[in-house]
């Protein structure tokens, strides 16, 4: 083949360009194929709920939602069913809602593990429901993983219309209870759901078997463990150097992974290499751990030595203060260039602390093409009243002696927050509702007249006056020092002005008051 592409170059003919078109489309059937291959997981529970919909309805990926009309709901509560519309994305299940300003409960039945539960929020103002009066607690199990929380807050902060928020718990029981309960300290509070989902996952995807020693604690002694007494909330989920990738192409589990430019805040000069030969082989981390998408994209620092070395390739995401975080991150060596050990070795920070020294992806791997991830634990303090702070991944090449090439490769991030103590909830964003209504500022009222103020005016005014006269009198008055008036009956209508109201002027030399002498008779 290599014989007969170098006969195209050379020689053109159309067997050439026929074979030539042959092979490429081939070898595009067969990346295309592996990338639509079967997904490798299929979950145990995959409930996706349609909450206020009283039909069973699908989506624009050919997913199924059913309604709530079901035994899911606790019908011991009175619940509001009110319908809307979003004006983007796909409206399911976001064209419905369940509203109500008392405790409302969901029980779902499930087979015990770990599991995605998923709640979808569209805040709008639904008929007798102010979008800004929604602040609601949602328990899930015994966690808490939402507190006094305001969706039309977040989804103003996130600039989106709907969004939907994500929890990993480890069920134990065939129940599984969702309890919404609107803030009581609240008049006119409610709490509302547009869609529920519950996705089984991998026994051993995030959290870990029973003989699982766990993983890197930054700048602490002790490793960290994820106990199945923990809930985990998914905060990011990255496709770095990539486009993002949908629900329904993830592995069987219903994840959204997103581009990583908006977090991106060191990059220069990055490049975003492709891999369209390698296949990943799946042979250290099970093929249900990212789609195969995140391994072949990729953002490196670039080829320039010197400009590598002097700066650290960086991402940012905003958390909450007061958490550990758990980080998972992906990679993959498929450049062809990079396929010994020590080829490409670089530095890892997180949240500015050196978390690997030395990050050998090949030595991980145990070869190019093969994916890998590393987990890693980081606490996020609060200082002060500090709620959120950035939490940042930055990569850096290892010492110029200890790598061949200078320069650091990621292909995927995960960051997820671990409870403290049965508890997720975080803050409200900082931010003022959309529908609040608009402060009418009065324009600004004229002050009124001040005798004080105008006095004080005259008499400096006055003053400035009585010192330039003062000036005048010393440098361009006769000689003689006689008393007389002569000099003052000279005055002109420009020295009037700086008489007072009388009609007087004042000078003074020295520390002597020189008498007034009346011009009212000057014509001007």
């Amino acid at each position: 083949m290599i014989n007969l592409t170098k006969r195209y170059v050379s020689q053109p003919n159309n067997l050439s360009v026929l074979t030539l078109f042959l092979f490429t489309f081939l070898h595009t059937l067969t990346i295309a194929s592996a990338d639509a291959s079967p997904k490798p997981y299929t979950p145990h529970d995959n409930i996706a709920l349609n909450s206020g919909s009283t039909t069973n309805t699908t989506d624009l990926s050919g997913r199924s939602w059913i309604s709530d009309n079901t035994i899911y709901l606790d019908q011991s509560s009175k619940v509001s069913v009110i319908s809307t519309s979003p004006t983007e994305g796909d409206p399911i299940p976001y064209t419905t809602a369940l509203l109500s300003r008392s405790q409302f409960t969901f029980s779902f039945t499930v087979t015990p593990g770990p599991k995605f539960i998923r709640l979808h929020f569209h805040p709008a103002s639904y008929r007798a429901f102010n979008r800004s009066n929604a602040f609601f607690d949602v328990h899930i199990g015994g966690y808490t993983v939402l507190s006094n929380f305001s969706a039309a807050l977040k989804a103003d902060d996130l600039k989106l219309e709907v969004f939907y928020s994500e929890f990993c718990i480890y069920v134990d029981e065939e129940k599984l209870n969702i309890l919404f309960n609107p803030n009581p300290n609240m008049p006119d509070s409610y709490a509302f759901i547009n869609g529920i989902e519950i996705v089984s996952m991998p026994n051993n995807l995030y959290y870990p078997s029973d003989d699982d020693t766990g993983f890197k604690f930054v700048n602490q002694v002790n490793p960290y463990r994820i106990l199945k007494n923990q809930a985990l909330e998914s905060l990011y989920r990255v496709n770095i150097g990539g486009s993002s990738i949908s629900p329904t192409q993830d592995t069987g589990m219903y994840r959204s992974w997103s581009e990583d430019g908006e977090y991106v805040t060191k990059g220069r000069p990055s490049v975003l290499p492709v891999n369209l030969i390698i296949s990943p082989s799946f042979s250290v981390i099970p093929n249900y751990s990212a789609p195969v998408p995140v391994y072949r994209t990729a953002r490196t620092m670039g080829t320039n030595k010197t400009v590598n070395e002097n700066y650290r390739l960086t991402w940012e995401f905003r958390v909450d203060s007061g958490f550990t975080y758990y980080v998972r991150l992906h990679f993959c060596e498929f450049q062809v260039e990079i396929t010994e050990l020590g080829d490409r070795v670089f530095q890892i920070y997180i949240d500015n602390i050196v978390a690997e020294h030395q990050a050998d992806v090949v030595s991980w791997a145990g070869g190019n093409g093969v994916p890998v991830y590393r987990d890693y634990a980081v606490m996020i303090g609060r200082a002060g009243n500090e709620m959120k702070r950035n939490l940042s991944i930055a990569l850096h090449p290892a010492p110029a002696w200890r790598t061949r090439y200078s320069d650091a490769i990621l292909n995927g991030v995960e960051i997820f927050k671990l409870s403290n103590e049965d508890n997720l909830a975080g803050p409200n964003p900082q931010t003022i509702p959309i529908s609040s209504p608009k402060i009418s500022v009065p324009p600004p009222r004229r002050p009124k007249y001040n005798l004080r103020t105008t006095f004080l005016t005259v008499i400096g005014v006055v003053s400035s006056f009585v010192v330039v006269s003062a000036l005048y009198i010393l440098i361009f008055r006769p000689k003689s020092r006689g008393e007389g008036s002569s000099s003052w009956s000279q005055l002109s209508c420009k020295d009037y002005s700086s008489m007072d109201g009388s009609g007087k002027v004042y000078s003074s030399v020295g520390n002597h008051s020189k008498d007034t002498t009346s011009v009212a008779d000057n014509k001007c």
